[in-house]
């Protein structure tokens, strides 16, 4: 599990980040007892080095980039810089509101460096309502969290509820329902379907505790599956059995997202 926060509290619900070195070792401490290989993500956004060197030095296994905390073009860069120093995946939520810039700024403070794209659709969080174009990069390696896996008749009000409970919002509070609906579009959840089916988009997370569930990351990747064949058809080259299809999207759980994070290692590809 590649994951992150400091067990019940209101950070884990929104972040799924153990920031700082302290809580770091408070975090590998109370995973000892468990039969379960875990790498904590430590926090990116800050402009000092020395801060994140402290962090992987304390037992981080790489960084995310969240926008509650601020993902700022120095930000993006400083955490970039020390990734690529240390040889670590940084991890990112973009900014929604686009509050201190648009996609194109986050693309340029990326700066061509390898970067993992959480919920690339959007309705996990990031630059409303484009995101999903950093999909088209080959430096971004894209993923999805598995609430919009795949487009269904409950999609939307599931999420608008969920990003309430994470994001600790008044459904009453005009403007805090305004920030939901930008996160929640439809077109770009039903478009995600199809770059998930052509291969566009690589990996399904569950971005547990925020805006998904562990407990549906495998269930909900093949519901996709699924639903594409209906539309779609078999893949170039598939037979009855669907190899290519299937292959495809085990893939999307297991040996991609461990390339990502430089696990791949440790874990088996069905190749």
């Amino acid at each position: 599990i590649v994951a992150g926060g400091t067990g019940p509290a209101e950070g884990s619900k929104a972040t799924t980040v153990t920031p700082g070195s302290w809580h770091l070792a408070r975090m590998l401490e109370a995973l000892d007892t468990w039969p379960l290989n875990v790498a904590l993500l430590g926090k990116g956004n800050t402009v000092s080095h020395e801060a994140m060197w402290e962090q992987l030095r304390g037992g981080a296994a790489g960084f995310k980039l969240h926008e509650d905390w601020g993902t700022t073009p120095a930000a993006i860069d400083a955490c970039l810089t020390v990734s690529e120093a240390a040889g670590v995946q940084a991890n990112i939520h973009t900014d929604t509101l686009n509050e201190a810039g648009f996609v194109e700024d986050t693309l340029a403070a990326i700066k061509g460096r390898s970067i993992h794209a959480y919920h690339t659709e959007g309705a996990g969080g990031g630059h409303a309502p484009d995101i999903i174009t950093v999909a088209s990069l080959p430096n971004v390696l894209p993923s999805s969290t598995n609430p919009t896996r795949p487009h269904t008749v409950n999609t939307l009000d599931e999420h608008l509820d969920m990003l309430m409970v994470c994001h600790h919002l008044n459904p009453s509070v005009p403007e805090d329902l305004a920030f939901a609906e930008s996160r929640i579009r439809p077109s770009t959840i039903a478009a995600e379907d199809l770059l998930h089916d052509i291969g566009a988009i690589s990996m399904i997370g569950s971005d547990a505790q925020a805006m998904g569930r562990i407990g549906e990351v495998v269930m909900r990747t093949w519901q996709t599956a699924h639903v594409m064949k209906r539309r779609r058809g078999a893949l170039a080259g598939d037979s009855g059995a669907d190899n290519n299809r299937a292959q495809r999207y085990v893939a999307k759980y297991t040996i991609c997202p461990a390339v990502a994070h430089g696990l791949d290692h440790e874990i088996g590809s069905v190749e």
